[in-house]
């Protein structure tokens, strides 16, 4: 039977269109454009200093950062799949740049954003978006802390005004830019970095409604242009956006590029994009409503296009903010206007202010991000991991350790591994065999009948330790193994199952079968569990008729044997 071209093309229309702007993104604009107006300005603010010092802080310069917040979050506002989700350079995305700008260099940054953003819309075009509900909550947690201890590691060389070690360790980098710093440079930066966050930590107290981390900046900035400092600044910013265009294609480069750092970074920014809009969807804005859904695939494809455009451009592949996005929130923000806003007054601050940013001192973007990293981290949900369990504790501080020590991607996968094996191990403790009395009064010849009931799951985790105890049987002639309490069997489940009724029947033991599931009938049939029994109706519905079969079987063994 042949597929209805008119449905299939329905259906592919269908599949392209739910990943399309549509007029009930705005729903309710009318209503919310003030409040989104406003929000969209203040987090263009709040976005300026963030976004160039996460420029400075991954080799690729002021100006890529600047040119990802404005392309990337135009586009990821449009094409997202969260109406409060703000997008941009983030910190996560740093850590990963920055040893790939040491290795291959500034240029194979713009390469490395489309790339990376075509991998992100695969991921959305083919339903991946809600995998991200399977990381478990401690290696979420993990990943942030060791994001946060490199991030503020990061900052040391602009702190001290050195150049630091690009390719380096981020901890060792750290050390030996401490360790190179000037006398006379060290005392200045470390004074704007030491300005910068103590205007920020009382502004957030005492005005909460102000742009904290812009006030600290231009206050910087104003003392080091007063007093004549001379400090590394940030330079000369182009006037406008550069035109788009495609970054050569070399096929060295494409090679080198494709698998270890494309692969990180759509990666890196799937998880981070959706996290944040997972995070933001639950959050209640100024009137304490929430937000409201979000859709996963098209938030995906909307990242992905936006590293893609930010690559165009020259600028660095972006993620969901989750910082940002948050002030967007508490700012009042409805619709995707607020976004589309923010990234228009970057735009301006661009073509109206550039001179004036190129001033900022280096050191007050370090002091910038290094407050932030701080932020990141959150004692009480470090406090409640540590005392959750010993698995789960494990699987956070791991988590952390690998990030600062080895790699993101190898942290994520070996926290993933960490926290899937305790999952098994405690899932496996949970699963087990109990050997049962027979119902009802007992008759002569029941001690030589075991009733065995599985509980639980019987999978690979499980299934070794449940064929050792039922195989351990003494003086029985037959065995009634229930699985009617059997929640979970999957294929070594049941291949254990063949070779428990195997070994037993080998012994003399004659095997009887209750309460196969529905759902567990095909997968035992196809691997030969009841194939395995000496007989096929020695398989029963009901405890009672197997007893009463059990006990024909002692009975004719007793004659055969007198």
């Amino acid at each position: 039977m042949t597929a209805d071209p008119v449905t299939a093309r329905g259906t592919a229309a269908g599949s392209i269109t739910r990943f399309l702007p549509s007029r009930k993104d705005y729903a309710g604009l009318a209503g919310t454009w003030r409040t989104d107006l406003l929000a969209g300005i203040t987090v263009g603010i709040v976005a300026l200093p963030l976004a160039l010092a996460f420029g400075v802080s991954s080799g690729v310069g002021a100006e890529a950062g600047l040119i990802t917040a404005i392309v990337a979050g135009l586009v990821a506002a449009v094409m997202g799949g969260s109406p409060v989700q703000v997008s941009g350079p983030t910190g996560a995305m740093v850590v990963v740049l920055a040893p790939v700008v040491a290795v291959h260099g500034i240029g194979s940054v713009a390469l490395l954003s489309l790339m990376a953003g075509l991998l992100v819309c695969a991921l959305g075009f083919s339903g991946l978006g809600r995998a991200v509900a399977f990381i478990p909550w401690p290696v979420v947690e993990g990943f942030t802390l060791g994001i946060a201890a490199i991030i503020f590691l990061q900052q040391v060389p602009l702190a001290t005004g050195t150049s630091g070690t690009p390719g380096h360790n981020t901890l060792l980098a750290a050390v030996e830019a401490a360790a190179g710093a000037a006398a006379a440079t060290v005392v200045l930066t470390l004074a704007l970095v030491a300005g910068v966050a103590v205007v920020m930590v009382l502004v957030q107290k005492l005005f909460r409604a102000l742009p904290a981390s812009l006030l600290a900046v231009l206050l910087a900035t104003a003392a080091a242009e007063i007093l004549q400092l001379d400090v590394p600044r940030i330079g000369a910013l182009p006037h406008s956006l550069p035109a788009p265009s495609l970054p050569a294609l070399d096929p060295a480069s494409l090679g080198n590029l494709a698998m270890p750092a494309a692969v990180a970074v759509a990666f890196l920014a799937a998880i981070e994009s959706l996290l944040s809009a997972r995070v933001a969807a639950g959050m209640a804005g100024p009137d304490g409503r929430p937000t409201g859904p979000y859709s996963p695939d098209r938030e995906l494809m909307g990242q992905g296009l936006a590293s893609i455009a930010a690559g165009l451009f020259g600028g660095m592949p972006a993620t969901g903010a989750i910082a940002r996005t948050a002030v967007n929130v508490r700012s009042g923000a409805r619709t995707r206007l607020a976004a589309a806003v923010h990234a228009i007054v970057l735009l301006g601050i661009t073509y109206l202010a550039s001179g004036m940013v190129s001033r900022i001192p280096l050191a007050a973007l370090g002091g910038v991000l290094m407050v932030t990293a701080v932020r990141m981290v959150s004692r009480r949900t470090i406090t409640a991991i540590l005392r959750s369990t010993r698995a789960d504790a494990a699987v956070f501080v791991l988590t952390a350790v690998i990030t600062v020590a080895f790699d993101l991607i190898v942290a994520i996968q070996i926290g993933l591994a960490a926290a899937a094996l305790f999952a098994l191990r405690k899932f496996a403790s949970l699963s087990g065999v109990q050997r049962e009395e027979i119902p009802g009064p007992r008759l002569e010849g029941d001690e030589h009948i075991a009733v065995f009931r599985l509980d639980g799951a019987m999978f690979f985790g499980a299934a070794e330790r449940i064929l050792q105890e039922i195989s351990q049987v003494k003086d029985v002639q037959v065995a009634i193994i229930r699985l009617s309490q059997l929640r979970m069997l999957d294929a070594t489940g049941a291949h254990a199952l063949v070779e428990v009724i195997s070994a037993l029947e080998l012994r003399g033991i004659t095997v009887l079968l209750k309460g196969v599931r529905p759902d567990h009938l095909d997968l035992v049939t196809n691997v030969g569990v009841i194939r395995s029994l000496r007989h096929h109706k020695h398989l029963f519905d009901r405890l009672p008729d197997a007893v009463e079969h059990a006990r024909s079987h002692v009975l004719r063994n007793a004659a055969a044997s007198a």
